[in-house]
């Protein structure tokens, strides 16, 4: 019977860990669209640089390093990539990166 309970408490503690660490922002943040041109990708400190575009109500135009939820990313991007990422009020973090451009020598199909 302890055997039972010892692995329900586990497995509930382990699904409130999953849950917590699958939430990306807490509730009631605000979200906003972001727009820039990856001028940097630094994969040791999991960040990119990033020249970005105003965000109303939310910060101005500048370039500056971020931090990304998802490290996968940083393999996918390089400089001169246009991306769109979801910014969270009082959180400096971009979320849900995507690659909307690539750069130009990058549309050319290689031989």
């Amino acid at each position: 019977m302890k055997r039972i309970i010892r692995l329900i408490s586990v497995l509930t503690a382990a699904w409130v860990i999953a849950a917590l660490c699958l939430g990306q922002a807490s509730p009631g943040k605000k979200s906003y669209t972001f727009h820039g041109k990856v001028e940097a990708v630094n994969k040791s400190d999991k960040s990119l640089t990033v020249n970005g575009e105003k965000v109303d109500g939310w910060m101005g135009a500048m370039t500056m390093d971020y931090k990304v939820d998802d490290p996968s990313i940083l393999d996918k991007l390089k400089p001169g990539d246009q991306i769109t990422a979801t910014v969270y009020a009082g959180d400096y973090s971009l979320h849900k990166v995507q690659v909307v451009g690539k750069t130009a020598g990058d549309s050319k199909p290689k031989k």
